[in-house]
């Protein structure tokens, strides 16, 4: 499945760090960006990370939460959030539930090997529900300010 802008985010019910569970639905009446990345801890995730956390007040001030998604553990996800200081949810997609209603998990490639894995891509989604914007196959340099620029357009 692919999202596209215009179309309705798919909802979503899952674990979250800190024992805690989250609904796509209890955001409703604010922006949501909704970011996928690889893997906790690893260099390129980590790195986006920091970059949305370093710009965490800015995106409330726009009125928009930040929620990151993997298919680690919460387990993961806590020690991650701990050593990064990240003041947003990670929420934990283990069965890939998600990943599959964005259409994020794909076939990727490296070093000629061939492999299912997550797409780096992030998701704003507007205070209805609504997908307005969608970039994929992510760079991680200077992403969280095109994000932000999005989200105060």
């Amino acid at each position: 499945m692919t999202v596209n802008p215009g179309d309705k985010a798919p909802g979503f019910d899952l674990p979250t760090d800190g024992e805690g569970r989250l609904k796509l639905s209890d955001l409703k009446g604010r922006k949501v960006v909704l970011y996928f990345y690889p893997k906790d801890s690893t260099p390129g995730c980590t790195v986006e990370a920091k970059d949305f956390r370093d710009r965490i007040k800015d995106f409330e001030k726009a009125g928009a939460t930040v929620i990151g998604a993997s298919k680690d553990s919460v387990k993961r996800h806590d020690n991650f959030k701990t050593r990064n200081g990240l003041p947003f949810t990670l929420v934990s997609d283990t069965d890939g539930v998600l990943c599959d209603a964005y259409g994020v998990w794909v076939r990727k490639k490296l070093f000629g090997l061939s492999y299912m894995g997550i797409e780096r891509a992030t998701f704003l989604i507007d205070e209805k529900g609504v997908v307005r914007e969608v970039w994929r196959k992510v760079k991680v340099k200077g992403h969280a300010d095109e994000v932000l620029a999005a989200v105060k357009a």
